[in-house]
């Protein structure tokens, strides 16, 4: 079992282009399935992102290829965003 904490700690880098996407700073859920429907990364630096209002990477549990000790590698052909 892996809290989401521990989650959080881990590189996310999609293997499509061998980016590093950054680290989780929130989940989708679907509170009536019980499951979780994606994860979300923050796309760019922190403080440019603050001030251009910034968009996040959105991306669906099913696009999760494996859990690592340190690393979550995703496949995204096409990047999905969310405006914080």
């Amino acid at each position: 079992m892996i809290k989401i904490s521990d989650l959080r700690n881990r590189d996310v880098v999609n293997v499509v282009d061998g980016k590093r996407l950054g680290v989780i700073c929130d989940l989708d859920l679907d509170l009536e399935q019980g499951r979780i429907c994606a994860i979300i990364v923050p796309g760019g630096s922190k403080f440019f992102s603050f001030f251009s209002g910034g968009q996040d990477y959105v991306i669906p549990w099913e696009n999760i290829i494996k859990i690592g000790v340190d690393t979550i590698l995703v496949e995204l052909a096409v990047p999905s965003y969310r405006s914080r």
